[in-house]
């Protein structure tokens, strides 16, 4: 097993403990953590346990932190395809959803017949149409729903060829049973 070259001074020591004492972002207090424990000479199975990290991730994080001492290990990632509306976007989108029904915004383009919920697909439309943005998942719509105000709903199952009168006598049958 090679020898790390990668050592932390005391001033670096205490700079890192500092920054994850401080930190209130969750990611950014693990890359600090992790780091600061690597360069301290823990061994890499024991930090990726305690940090949750694996190795690769442990490896970039220090080539960064080498790279940008203060900056190389903050978290910039973009928050993901809800990235893609900006806040008055999706402001005006929930005023959408809230006044209209898709019969009234899509017309036949609703995802269902009736089009007086909408539905994931209903929103694919109307955001594709209106934003000229297409998310990768139907996660991302469901959430972009939840963002909106909206809860999923599951269907009740009632089979159409369904007889009221044979149900209520198969019930009155089972009581008398």
């Amino acid at each position: 097993m090679a020898k790390r070259k990668f050592k932390l001074t005391e001033a670096e020591r205490k700079e890192l403990l500092g920054a994850y004492r401080v930190c209130k972002d969750a990611a950014t207090r693990t890359r600090y953590q992790a780091v600061r424990l690597y360069r301290e000479g823990y061994p890499e199975q024991e930090i990726e346990r305690i940090t949750g990290c694996n190795r690769t991730s442990l490896m970039e994080w220090c080539r960064a932190y080498r790279a940008d001492p203060s900056q190389g290990l903050v978290d910039k990632r973009v928050d993901g395809n809800r990235a893609k509306l900006s806040t008055l976007q999706i402001e005006e989108l929930q005023n959408t959803l809230h006044q209209y029904t898709p019969q009234e915004r899509l017309g036949r383009k609703a995802g269902t017949t009736a089009g007086q919920f909408w539905t994931v697909e209903d929103l694919v439309v109307l955001v594709r149409e209106r934003y000229g943005v297409e998310y990768q998942s139907r996660t991302s719509y469901s959430s972009l729903l939840r963002l909106c105000g909206f809860s999923y709903q599951k269907t009740e199952k009632i089979f159409k060829s369904r007889s009221e009168t044979k149900v209520a006598d198969f019930e009155e049958q089972l009581e008398k049973n």
